[in-house]
């Protein structure tokens, strides 16, 4: 029981070894970032930063996609209260549409940093960095399960992004967004040809184009494997 109870002890420390190298640089306010949504056929894309205080106080802190919804939200509280300062952004279908998943990407997380205050002065991102802002950063591979600052906000995002779909699912009743979040089930993708899209699928998509009998459009599947199926 000892064993256990050390080894469950020193997985702590290592959730904040980004945080603690980087403030070691002599940067005082580090954001981790994160987005989720790149893969769904409808809603938008959204990103969140956060900067924690060192050693924040959140059990059960851990990859959003390891967590249940109940656990999430809870957290998301939690991340809230306790945060230095966090901010969320999103990026809607039609720019998605319009402007590609690099860009709504780059915009949500350029979006989400510069709504922070205090303002960030170094960025730790999951995966991939952004050139586009204009601060020092770092990416860490597989940060959204190894990084405290990026799991806040993947948290953050997953949460408020759960909770737009829910929400959208009393505004165009019969896709099930409430269920799926906008992701590309056998179920959503057979009310999509029930109903045809709503306002806020993504029309470049291509079983939403499908459904307008379009042929061509970004193919889900292979958008997810990149999205980590977030929802």
């Amino acid at each position: 029981m000892a064993v256990k109870a050390r080894r469950k002890r020193t997985r702590r420390p290592q959730l904040w070894a980004s945080e603690r190298m980087v403030r070691g640089m002599g940067y005082a306010v580090v954001a981790g970032i994160d987005e989720v949504g790149l893969g769904p056929l409808a809603g938008p894309a959204v990103a969140a930063a956060c900067v924690l205080p060192i050693g924040a106080r959140l059990p059960g802190l851990d990859d959003s996609k390891k967590l249940t919804a109940d656990q999430r939200r809870r957290l998301d509280r939690q991340i809230r209260r306790q945060a230095v300062a966090w901010a969320v952004a999103e990026v809607p279908p039609e720019d998605i549409d319009n402007k590609g998943l690099t860009y709504a990407r780059q915009r949500a997380m350029e979006l989400a940093v510069n709504a922070l205050s205090p303002a960030a002065e170094y960025l730790l991102i999951d995966a991939w960095d952004v050139p586009e802002l204009p601060l020092p950063q770092m990416a860490v591979i597989k940060g959204d399960g190894l990084c405290a600052s990026i799991m806040a906000a993947s948290i953050l995002a997953k949460v408020h992004r759960d909770t737009l779909m829910i929400d959208f699912d009393a505004v165009y009743p019969g896709y099930g967004f409430a269920l799926h979040k906008g992701y590309a089930t056998a179920a959503h993708r057979a009310a999509l040809m029930r109903l045809g899209p709503s306002p806020i699928h993504r029309m470049s998509w291509r079983p939403v184009r499908k459904a307008l009998g379009m042929s061509g459009g970004i193919d889900p599947a292979a958008v997810v494997s990149a999205d980590a199926l977030d929802g």
